[in-house]
């Protein structure tokens, strides 16, 4: 199955994250906000879909910048689940949560410490770990 994911960025250099509702799997559990690609759509379709019924936001495709993947393959899930993560820092709208969640923005090191789901924690440490491109250290 096919996921995408947003990281949105606010200027000031908080990240939005979505809490799940309770009565969801990974209920209560903190998420970078997305969903399924439905088989009629490209992936940055899907993603402006799934932000304009979970947010209530516009987004413009190009804004959508590729930064990372996940997949749960290695634990031989079924079904296999890969989310793609975009970056996204421009947008139109005020982002409200539209399906029963909450959302909030937080520091790099307040996402990294928030109890998510196995392939957001592995997202937020791609997006914001310290081996992340970019960083001095580089990879180990």
């Amino acid at each position: 199955m096919l996921v995408v994911a947003a990281a949105l960025a606010r200027a000031d250099g908080q990240w939005l994250m979505h809490r799940r509702p309770l009565e969801k799997m990974h209920g209560g559990l903190w998420e970078f906000p997305g969903g399924k690609v439905e088989a009629s759509e490209n992936t940055r379709q899907a993603l402006v879909r799934e932000l304009a019924e979970e947010l209530d936001i516009a987004v413009d495709p190009r804004a959508l910048e590729p930064v990372c993947f996940a997949d749960n393959c290695a634990t031989d899930a079924d079904p296999s689940l890969v989310i793609l993560l975009y970056i996204c820092r421009e947008w139109r709208g005020d982002p409200v949560e539209q399906e029963g969640g909450t959302i909030g923005w937080f520091w790099p090191e307040q996402a990294l410490c928030l109890d998510r789901p196995p392939l957001d924690i592995a997202l937020c440490e791609r997006l914001f770990g310290k081996n992340r491109a970019g960083d001095k250290e580089g990879p180990e």
